[in-house]
């Protein structure tokens, strides 16, 4: 008896394995490879390199996916206990959601792979933060963010304050400094400003149900969020345009600065201003004990907080966890 050609014995086997493996773990098999965001860490390095073997240095479309995943995984620590904290985390990853969706519309980003790679290092500044604070590492918070976790563990603040104080820590502090890290130039010398000028478009768009969705499962007075340009979605869309620009112009500063002495002034200064912010903040949106609690909202959360989102985002409508 003759052998069988190795060629004609991996035909055999493929049309086996077809014949036992069921259809939907055939199209599973087409999925995208699983990434978890701790595999992607040890290589994460904040500079741009798009030939890099790691996802998200390169910025590749898994690296989304992933960090997506790790913001599932963390709200999903938060929401069910009610904890203060859950505003912004689910405030986070409906907007990253979102981006997915931007991202893929047709010559939506110039250069989305970069944009991408901006979305994991913006990303990995905030779990560091959290974690640093959670892990009783004060010193390694920055003062923005220790003021936001600080009043969120303590219940100082309504739903409002809690989603500023988060939204302030990553935007006047963590986004210019991403932005310098990242580079804000083509190799050619070309800006990169109108990449990030479209954030600013997807994000008119996540605002309005991302409000409903945390009034409705978190604390109704959200809805009614008070900024300094105006009440509700409209007034928190024009605050965060306005921070957003600001954070571009702090990171050009930031990326100027030619000697170590005036990147340390250019970073202090962004330190300052976040942090003198983030007080304002918490001046603004603090309960007043015993005259106003936390305690109604707490109430409110416990009976509503897996309820699924009331309105549809862009990119669909989500489950609740």
């Amino acid at each position: 008896m003759h052998r069988m050609r190795p060629i004609r014995l991996l035909a055999v086997l493929m049309a086996l394995v077809a014949l036992i493996v069921p259809v939907s773990q055939q199209a599973a098999a087409d999925d995208p490879i699983f990434l978890d965001w701790p595999s992607l860490l040890p290589g994460l390095v904040d500079e741009y390199q798009p030939s890099s073997a790691n996802d998200c240095v390169a910025g590749r479309p898994h690296c989304v996916d992933a960090t997506i995943r790790e913001m599932e995984r963390r709200f999903r620590a938060l929401g069910p206990a009610c904890d203060h904290n859950a505003v912004f985390a689910l405030a986070y990853l409906r907007t990253t959601q979102t981006y997915k969706w931007a991202r893929d519309q047709s010559g939506f980003f110039a250069d989305t792979p970069w944009v991408n790679h901006e979305d994991a290092v913006f990303a990995k500044y905030y779990f560091e933060a959290y974690d640093n604070w959670a892990g009783g590492a004060r010193g390694q918070v920055p003062q923005a963010w220790l003021i936001a976790f600080d009043a969120a563990a303590a219940r100082q603040v309504n739903g409002s304050g809690d989603l500023l104080l988060g939204m302030n820590a990553h935007v006047n502090r963590d986004l210019p400094i991403t932005l310098a890290a990242v580079g804000m130039a083509t190799p050619d010398g070309q800006s990169r400003k109108p990449d990030h000028d479209q954030v600013d478009r997807f994000l008119n768009t996540v605002l309005q149900p991302l409000l409903e969705e945390l009034a409705a499962r978190f604390d109704s007075s959200i809805i009614h969020i008070e900024t300094p340009y105006g009440v509700g979605y409209t007034g928190l869309f024009q605050t965060l345009a306005v921070w957003r620009e600001q954070a571009w112009r702090n990171a050009q500063l930031l990326a100027a600065a030619t000697t170590p002495a005036a990147r340390a002034l250019a970073l202090q200064e962004i330190e300052t201003s976040a942090a003198t912010q983030a007080l304002a903040i918490k001046t603004a949106n603090s309960y007043v004990p015993p005259v106003t609690t936390s305690a109604s909202r707490d109430t409110y959360c416990a009976a509503r907080n897996g309820y699924p989102p009331p309105r549809s985002y862009a990119f669909g409508t989500p489950s609740a966890y």
